[in-house]
């Protein structure tokens, strides 16, 4: 009997031998890169490459990105963006070409033009520069083909809705 009633447990050469058996590890799922720029760093430079780059410090450069670039409220870039989504909580100062979308937050600033398929300016957001809006993706311009055409618009007393005709 061991201690507080308790059966005395076997000793190691008492208990058999299970053959450990090796698990094969998963592969990592696959992701594309994801950099931080910390508050406090500056970075100089043109940036390129593929996936997300957050930007919490200074980048005084070019960034070239199929991905994201996020400049969060403490970041700041002064130079040109390329990239698919451009999201700015911070202050830039240059050109942005967003090939996708482009959003600046209410704390965001930009000196410099747009060009993207998708703009939303929130509230508090300041853009200081012109805006080009590209053509649509091939997806949306089936959508666009239901629209009617100027040569079919009716104006002036005599219009009636779509809905009005019977």
């Amino acid at each position: 009997m061991g201690f507080f009633g308790m059966q005395k447990a076997e000793t190691p050469e008492e208990v058999p031998a299970v053959p450990r058996q090796e698990t094969a590890s998963a592969p990592a799922p696959a992701r594309a890169g994801s950099t931080v720029i910390a508050d406090g760093i500056t970075l100089t430079g043109t940036l390129k490459g593929e996936g997300v780059v957050q930007v919490e410090g200074v980048v005084v450069g070019e960034f070239d990105m199929t991905g994201a670039v996020i400049v969060s409220e403490s970041g700041l870039v002064r130079g040109p963006i390329t990239a698919d989504v451009v999201r700015l909580a911070g202050r830039g100062g240059g050109n942005v070409h967003a090939r996708e979308h482009m959003r600046l937050e209410p704390t965001g600033s930009l000196d410099g033009d747009v060009t993207t398929a998708s703009l939303v300016v929130e509230d508090g957001g300041s853009l200081n520069g012109r805006c080009t809006t590209l053509k649509p993706t091939p997806a949306l311009e089936p959508e666009l083909a239901q629209v009617r055409k100027p040569d079919d618009l009716q104006f002036g007393p005599d219009f009636e809705l779509d809905e009005e005709k019977g």
